[in-house]
């Protein structure tokens, strides 16, 4: 029987067969944390009394949660960051650079490699055909120090995708009916690989989208195979020697296959407090958006804001409209386009790289009460920074719709 694509880059990481279900220990080709969750991942690494990462050139460390900091505390967090990178040599991404998973897909991930880091969202690299999971710091602490981590091989869905999308419907409909079928944790401890003929039509964004979100249904990573796209992308980042394809065998042993028509997905919301709690927007339109915020490692990609500038073009928002680009690279490709100065026109408010208010840290907490439509990935209660405010999970271009209007709107009604 062949291999799953899990299947394929852990065995070949080890050197031998692995079985879905049971616990090897794996080497690591990227170890990294973020501003949030490295000051306890250093204090792990501290107390194993190692004096040296294991390969500091494979170790970063990422300010973005709360870039620049609003706190003397998270202040003295990066202090603490930049010194113990300063010491141990190893990388980091500094305040402004971006969010960790853009940049990890910008810069360093790579197909059949295997990455883990202190955040959830580190399956986004799983687009690139990368085994990417996110890992408690005490487990990030030791990878750094040994370049090591034991993990329990998961078991994969296959989610089969035909067709292609239709206009004003994007992968983040995708991600969301799907997470709305298979529940919160319909697939906890698996990996969910795409595969399908409509796997070809979408693009890399998209692909970042979709797997960016596999764990919001308890996925441990989301794997597409690598192709044609991988390596455009690859070659678009100046790293055209880092492609290799990979795909999973025809007769791959699946736990389980969901098929999913990309022509049939129509423009998807979540409802509070639940990712899962999932609608077509058709069904639920009229909901009263007090914010909208558009960014995040989900919706924060150059193509995610050229879309709602397309919606937005020429007209005025009545909800607040936050933009927050995903990198650094994101944010000077969109003022060579004029992006930004579209959407600020429009009454958008463009913040720096970086994950802005998705975490509630800062820049755009809500109010007793208000309701905030979201391109990010969760809308758990109080995760903006307001356990009495309310968060819709939806794509851009229902974002930029519902702004114009001030209520959940499906795109397709408006006129753009």
């Amino acid at each position: 029987m062949g291999k799953t694509l899990v299947q394929k880059i852990l065995s070949e990481k080890l050197g031998k067969e692995v079985e879905a279900g049971k616990i090897y220990i794996f080497p690591t080709d990227w170890v990294f944390a973020q501003d949030g969750t490295g000051p306890l991942a250093i204090k792990v690494f501290r107390e194993l009394q190692i004096e040296k990462a294991f390969n500091p050139s494979r170790v970063v460390f990422f300010l973005d949660h709360a870039s620049p900091p609003p706190r003397s505390e998270l202040a003295n967090s990066h202090k603490l960051i930049r010194e113990f990178c300063g010491k141990i040599g190893c990388l980091i991404g500094e305040e402004g650079d971006g969010v960790c998973h853009q940049i990890m897909v910008e810069k360093y991930s790579a197909p059949g490699q295997i990455i883990v880091g202190a955040d959830s969202h580190t399956c986004t690299s799983g687009a690139l055909s990368a085994f990417a999971t996110g890992m408690g710091s005490t487990d990030i602490g030791v990878a750094i120090a040994l370049g090591k981590v034991w993990m329990k091989v998961p078991s994969s869905l296959n989610i089969h995708l035909e067709g292609r999308l239709k206009e004003k419907v994007t992968a983040k409909d995708v991600i969301l009916y799907l997470i709305g079928a298979l529940g919160a944790s319909g697939a906890t401890y698996k990996a969910l690989e795409f595969t399908g003929e409509g796997v070809k039509s979408l693009s890399m964004d998209d692909r970042l989208t979709i797997s960016n979100m596999a764990v919001e249904c308890g996925a441990k990573t989301g794997l597409f195979p690598s192709d044609e796209i991988t390596r455009e992308y690859l070659i678009s980042m100046g790293r055209e020697n880092d492609f290799r394809e990979i795909s999973c065998a025809v007769d791959a042993p699946y736990e389980k296959k969901v098929d999913i028509n990309l022509e049939e997905v129509e423009p998807m919301v979540s409802l509070p407090h639940s990712v899962d709690n999932v609608f077509k927007v058709k069904e639920v339109k009229n909901l009263k958006i007090d914010q909208v915020f558009i960014g995040t490692c989900t919706g924060g990609r150059l193509s995610d804001f050229t879309k709602a500038a397309w919606i937005l073009k020429g007209k005025k928002v009545k909800s607040r409209l936050l933009i927050a680009p995903g990198s650094r690279k994101i944010f000077l490709e969109g003022e060579k386009e004029r992006v930004w100065k579209t959407l600020i026109e429009a009454g958008g408010i463009l913040l720096p790289p970086g994950c802005g208010p998705c975490v509630g840290i800062h820049q755009g907490v809500l109010a007793d009460g208000e309701a905030c439509l979201s391109s990010a990935n969760r809308n758990f209660k109080g995760r903006m920074g307001n356990p009495e405010g309310a968060i819709y999970l939806a794509s851009p271009i229902t974002c930029a719709a519902s702004a114009l209007t001030g209520y959940l709107t499906d795109p397709r009604e408006t006129d753009s």
